[in-house]
């Protein structure tokens, strides 16, 4: 079956003209009011890469869509927000009578350029969480956020200063440290599905060790985890750093301690036997991860064990 090549959007001013908008008074920053453009409406699925980040604080008023990152699939009847970054593939189809309301944030990199939120955005995971991962708001919660997008539209609609950029970017910092706080929320609010999912790694990591294939597959990595789980690695992540503290690789790690300690206590396999049969290349490595979360060595542990 042949797959449509997404289509490059590379400019904020592009993108204006595809919705019908005319030129961005900024070319690098624009907000997008979702009430006054006519929706891009298809029953085939439209698969699109942006060269620039999109934060879309949105609610479907009427009709279905369907929206997308790679083979992620979800569908929208409420207010959601979600961000998109730079290259990530997109896709949605949506029917005729769909319409939505909201505001969409357009910001290309070069805006950022010069200042440390060019290289800390990149610390907001929620920029890879998949579109099924989208953070619901309150309504509260959504006039703060859309505080923060009035100013930076008034601001750019304003005279252009040697301010600006700074005030600008500052409210878009805001911004997403507000998105990471109601994030935290959603995590939190979440404890059955959280819980849920503790079981289930549990389960699966168990169940990863105890395979006697294992050898052959090396040392389970979050990417993996994640899959079976049926989300993104940083969603995963924000939810068991949130419920626990400690992040999936962490967890991975414990699971590793937990089964060494294991072996060293009942069997007399030596320490390089151990490291292979958990999944490692090298048993120095293994050695070097035990003793960073026991403070001892395997050959320590196992003398004081004994």
């Amino acid at each position: 079956m042949n797959v449509q090549q997404p289509y490059r959007i590379k400019t904020i001013k592009e993108y204006h003209n595809i919705l019908g908008m005319g030129n961005p008074e900024h070319p690098m920053i624009s907000v997008v009011d979702l009430a006054g453009i006519i929706p891009y409406k298809s029953k085939e699925r439209i698969r699109v890469i942006f060269d620039f980040y999109i934060i879309s604080l949105k609610k479907v008023e009427a009709g279905h869509v369907q929206y997308g990152y790679g083979q992620q699939k979800y569908d929208f009847d409420d207010g959601i927000l979600f961000f998109i970054s730079p290259k990530q593939i997109f896709s949605f189809k949506a029917d005729d009578d769909f319409k939505s309301s909201g505001s969409m944030l357009l910001i290309h990199p070069d805006f950022l350029w010069g200042n440390p939120l060019a290289k800390t955005i990149k610390k907001y995971e929620f920029f890879n969480y998949a579109i099924n991962e989208a953070l619901f708001v309150s309504e509260k919660e959504q006039l703060v956020l859309n505080s923060f997008i009035k100013n930076i539209e008034q601001e750019y609609h304003s005279h252009i200063d040697k301010f600006s950029e700074s005030i600008i970017i500052s409210q878009i910092e805001s911004f997403l440290n507000y998105s990471n706080r109601f994030y935290t929320r959603q995590f939190l609010t979440r404890k059955i599905w959280g819980s849920q999912i503790l079981d289930k790694l549990e389960k699966i990591l168990d169940d990863y060790f105890d395979d006697e294939d294992m050898i052959n597959k090396g040392l389970p990595t979050v990417q993996y985890i994640a899959g079976l789980l049926n989300c993104s690695p940083n969603y995963l992540s924000g939810t068991l750093k949130t419920l626990t503290g400690q992040n999936t690789q962490q967890h991975i790690h414990e699971k590793i301690i937990e089964k060494a300690k294991e072996k060293l206590s009942t069997t007399t396999l030596t320490i390089g036997e151990i490291a292979f049969e958990l999944g490692f290349e090298y048993s120095q490595s293994f050695s070097k991860l035990f003793k960073s979360k026991t403070n001892l060595s395997p050959v320590q542990f196992r003398e004081s064990f004994n």
